[in-house]
């Protein structure tokens, strides 16, 4: 969604019609995860991917039927092996998507208000009925318990309480998923299909040491969607316009700054300094955090002198174990921007649990977790 935000607000703002296609669910290998989207406007403009392609051309069809008032629906892509180049997922897999439009100006204004919600990183979910004993197409909106009320409805009072209930649920991990339920929400029942998309804030990606490598990955972390920030003591280094695409960047001694924001079980911190000056201090603080990911730039001497002195500063072997050091995959990386590149590989391995080795030496699913 983030991807298109600012189309679709803008179609909102001057009343352009829409259909909106979203991912719903996925088996097997897909390129998009569930809440990918894609959206058709009134003057047949499209926006976004579910597929990259594959799926996209028959999706355009099925969007303009319910833009002319078909009507919500969940439509499925497949394959098999005597259409592998037609209407299906080359990659083997399949995918629902809820198609639903927006024509009306109050579906587009209580859309808007979703949209504002999502531009300004307040946290909130988007549950939507996809099928069974209630509307498809239905929606409510949830916000934390207390962040603001709860808006629109599935159809019922207890089948929008056990939505809510589940919704804030699944928006605290981050998750997105089908969730089922009886007519009034009786949860461990078949009877109604409901789509909860979740909007975390993006994740943090906190970079120390204000130097070219740090610039490229910045610049990385950004097009994979981290707010990042740039920290640096030294005053002639963290400038703006040596991080243009960094969200902020802070003048400060890295551990003195660290530990005064917030860091959470989704934010990766870069130490790119390779300087025990601000190493120490800072790793110390570091791996009080739970952050996913801590990687710390240098080479290897540097890496076991720095092993020593956070030894000898209290820090024990458990938590030494937290550090990916020295930091990035093995890719033969020569310049700062392949070097960020090799960082951002070992950032995404560590979320989702890749081995780094090159898919075509693997046998089994490209995508283990789905």
């Amino acid at each position: 969604m983030r991807d298109i935000l600012p189309d679709l607000r803008a179609r909102c703002a001057d009343g352009v019609p829409f259909a909106l296609a979203t991912v719903v669910a996925v088996h097997g290998s897909a390129p998009r995860d569930p809440g990918a989207v894609m959206a058709v406007d009134a003057a047949g403009t499209v926006l976004g991917s579910v597929s990259g392609g594959c799926v996209e051309g028959d999706l355009y069809e099925v969007a303009r039927e319910v833009l002319a008032g078909s009507g919500p629906r969940v439509v499925s892509y497949g394959i098999s092996d005597d259409e592998a180049f037609g209407v299906g997922l080359t990659c083997g897999g399949t995918i629902e998507v809820l198609v639903r439009a927006y024509t009306s100006e109050g579906e587009r204004a209580e859309f808007a208000a979703l949209l504002d919600l999502i531009a300004a990183d307040r946290p909130v979910a988007e549950a939507t009925v996809l099928s069974g004993e209630a509307e498809t197409g239905a929606r409510l909106v949830v916000r934390p318990a207390d962040a603001g009320p709860t808006t629109g409805t599935l159809g019922n009072e207890g089948l929008d309480a056990a939505v809510t209930d589940d919704a804030r649920g699944l928006l605290a991990q981050g998750l997105t998923g089908i969730q089922r339920y009886g007519a009034h929400g009786r949860r461990r029942m078949q009877e109604v299909a409901v789509f909860v998309r979740t909007y975390a804030p993006p994740p943090r990606m906190l970079v120390f040491g204000a130097i070219d490598h740090a610039a490229a990955t910045a610049r990385i972390g950004s097009f994979l969607g981290y707010r990042v920030t740039v920290c640096d003591a030294r005053p002639a280094f963290a400038t703006r316009e040596r991080f243009p695409t960094a969200d902020e960047v802070v003048r400060a001694w890295p551990h003195t700054y660290l530990e005064s924001t917030e860091v959470d079980a989704r934010t990766v911190i870069c130490v790119l300094t390779h300087d025990p000056r601000f190493d120490v201090p800072l790793l110390v603080a570091a791996l009080r955090t739970p952050a996913a990911y801590i990687g710390v730039m240098g080479s290897r001497r540097t890496h076991h002198d720095r092993l020593a002195r956070l030894r000898a500063a209290g820090v024990d072997e458990a938590h030494l174990a937290r550090l990916a050091s020295p930091v990035g995959l093995d890719l033969g990386a020569r310049t700062p921007e392949e070097t960020a590149v090799s960082i951002a590989a070992e950032i995404i391995q560590h979320r989702w649990g890749g081995t780094g080795r090159p898919l075509g030496d693997l046998t089994g699913a490209i995508h283990r977790d789905r």
